[in-house]
């Protein structure tokens, strides 16, 4: 399974980026993938076809109408581990004792 963490604006659209995420958003939920929102971007779950796929789904959808996107990417693949999204955090949240805002 591999985590895929990304970012995704149209640079060429002001400050305010909301409604380009919001598109993209909903192009992650629709995946049907396991995915996390934060204040930076989101991660999703899936194996590595299915990551690329909705990247470039996501990419797509924004040169519709951007001249300029900025993309920024981080993969963790790890073979044999299901689950990442809850693993990882509950993994450090036990060997701290504490349990972290998410």
């Amino acid at each position: 399974m591999t985590l895929m963490e990304f970012s995704m604006i149209p640079l060429d659209k002001g400050a305010h980026f909301s409604v380009y995420v919001a598109r993209v958003l909903k192009i992650v939920d629709q995946s049907g993938l396991a995915y996390r929102l934060n204040p930076m971007g989101t991660v999703v779950e899936g194996e590595w076809p299915q990551l690329l796929d909705l990247l470039t789904q996501c990419m797509q959808d924004l040169e519709k109408d951007s001249e300029r996107i900025s993309l920024q990417v981080k993969f963790d693949v790890r073979k044999g581990v299901t689950n990442a999204l809850e693993t990882k955090i509950k993994s450090v949240q036990e060997k701290a004792g504490k349990v972290f805002r998410t």
